[in-house]
C-alpha cells in the first residue's frame, strides 16, 4: 500500500511538473511572438526597401562575385562600383525623360503664349476606319478647328486628369527614391553576403531540414533566374528601342524609351509603343522608311519570346510554365515586387507538392513505376 501511494504521488508531481513545464514553454513563445510583432511594426515602413535590397543582392550576387575576385578578392570596392552602376542605370533615363518633359512643356507654353498653337487636322484615312472612323475624323477636326474652345469646353474632365497624373507622378517619384535606397542598402548586403548566406543556411535547416536549405537555394536561383529572363531581357529591348527611335528619329524618343522599359518589365512588352510608332511612321515617312522601320521593329518586339524560356528555366527543375504564371501572376497582383516573389513562392509551392504527392523512394521500397514499365 505504502509503494502504491508513492507511485501515486510520483505521478502527480511529474504531471505537476509537466504542466509546469508546458505553461513555461508557452510564456516563452508568448514573450518571443510579442517582441517579433513589436519588430514587424518598427520594421514595416522599411520594409519594401528592405525586401527590394535582399532580392538585388541575391541577383546581383553572381556579378559582384567575379569583379571581387577580379581585382583582387576587394568586395568593398566591387560593390561600390555595381551600386554606382545601378544608380547610373536609375537615374540616366529619368533624367533623359525629364529633359524632354521640361522641353515639351517650354515648346508648348511658347506656342499658347505665341496665340499661334494648333493641331494638325486628321488624316483622310482616318475616315476609312470601320465603325468609329467618322466620329473620330469629325471630333479631330472640330477639335484643330478650334482649340480654344474645345479646352474650355473640356476644362473639367482635363483638370481631373491632370491631377491623376500629378498624384501619380508623386507616386512614382516616391518609388523612384526607395528604389534608389534599396540600391545602396544592397551594396551592404553584397559587402556581407558570405555571413548572411550562412546564416539563412542554417536558419533554412532548423526551420525544415535539407529540405530547408534546398528551398532556400531554388528562392536565390529564381531570383538570379527572373532577374536575367525579365529585367535582362527588358533592359536589352529598351537599349533597342533606344537606339531604333534615335537613329529614326521619333519625337519624344526619351519618355517612348522610359515607357517600354515599364512595359517589358510589366510583361506587356515593347509592341504597345512600338506599334503605334510603326503606324505613325506609314502615315508620316515615306514607303522606303517606314518599310525601314517595321522591319527594325518587329524583331524587337519578338525577341523576349525567344530569350525568356532560355535563361529563366536555366539550372531549375520547376517548369517554365509555373514561373511564367509566377511572374506574371505576381506582377498583377503586387507590381514589380511581385515580379520577383510570385515565381518564388510558386516555385517552392511546386517542389513542396511536388515532394508531399511523389516522395523519394528508400533503397529497399519498389519502385511501382519502374515495375509497371518494365
Amino acid at each position: 500500500m505504502e509503494q502504491t501511494g508513492d507511485t501515486t504521488a510520483q505521478a502527480k508531481d511529474g504531471g505537476q511538473i509537466s504542466i509546469e513545464a508546458r505553461v513555461s514553454d508557452l510564456v516563452r513563445l508568448g514573450i518571443i511572438g510579442l517582441f517579433a510583432y513589436w519588430t514587424l511594426l518598427l520594421i514595416a515602413p522599411f520594409a519594401l526597401i528592405v525586401v527590394w535590397s535582399a532580392i538585388l543582392a541575391v541577383a546581383l550576387f553572381p556579378m559582384f562575385d567575379a569583379l571581387s575576385r577580379f581585382i583582387g578578392n576587394r568586395p568593398l570596392i566591387a560593390a561600390t562600383a555595381i551600386v554606382v552602376a545601378c544608380l547610373v542605370l536609375i537615374i540616366a533615363p529619368l533624367a533623359l525623360v525629364a529633359v524632354n518633359f521640361a522641353d515639351a512643356v517650354e515648346i508648348l507654353v511658347a506656342k499658347l503664349k505665341a496665340e499661334n498653337f494648333t493641331l494638325p487636322v486628321a488624316p483622310p484615312a482616318v475616315r476609312e476606319w470601320p465603325v468609329v472612323g467618322e466620329r473620330i475624323y469629325a471630333a479631330w477636326n472640330q477639335i484643330a478647328g478650334d482649340l480654344a474652345a474645345s479646352i474650355i469646353k473640356f476644362q473639367d474632365p482635363i483638370l481631373h486628369a491632370m491631377g491623376l497624373v500629378i498624384v501619380k507622378l508623386a507616386s512614382i517619384s516616391g518609388g523612384v527614391l526607395s528604389f534608389v535606397a534599396s540600391v545602396i542598402l544592397s551594396g551592404f548586403l553584397l559587402t556581407m553576403s558570405t555571413r548572411l548566406a550562412e546564416t539563412i543556411q542554417v536558419l533554412a535547416s532548423r526551420i525544415a531540414g535539407d529540405k530547408g536549405v534546398g528551398f532556400a537555394r531554388l528562392a536565390g536561383t529564381t531570383v538570379r533566374n527572373v532577374s536575367r529572363g525579365v529585367i535582362g531581357v527588358a533592359f536589352l529591348q529598351t537599349i533597342l528601342c533606344a537606339l531604333c527611335f534615335a537613329f529614326f528619329g521619333i519625337p519624344a524618343r526619351g519618355a517612348l524609351t522610359f515607357l517600354v522599359f515599364v512595359l517589358c518589365l510589366m510583361q506587356l512588352g515593347p509592341a504597345i509603343v512600338l506599334v503605334p510608332a510603326v503606324i505613325w511612321g506609314w502615315f508620316v515617312w515615306p514607303t522606303s522608311i517606314a518599310f525601314a522601320f517595321t522591319v527594325v521593329a518587329v524583331p524587337i518586339m519578338i525577341v523576349d519570346n525567344v530569350l525568356k524560356p532560355i535563361l529563366m528555366a536555366r539550372g531549375l527543375s520547376t517548369p517554365m510554365l509555373v514561373i511564367l504564371v509566377g511572374v506574371i501572376g505576381g506582377t498583377l497582383s503586387y507590381g514589380l515586387l511581385g515580379l520577383f516573389l510570385g515565381p518564388i513562392v510558386l516555385s517552392v509551392f511546386y517542389e513542396l507538392l511536388r515532394a508531399w504527392a511523389w516522395p523519394p523512394k528508400g533503397p529497399s521500397e519498389p519502385d511501382n513505376h519502374a515495375g509497371a514499365s518494365s
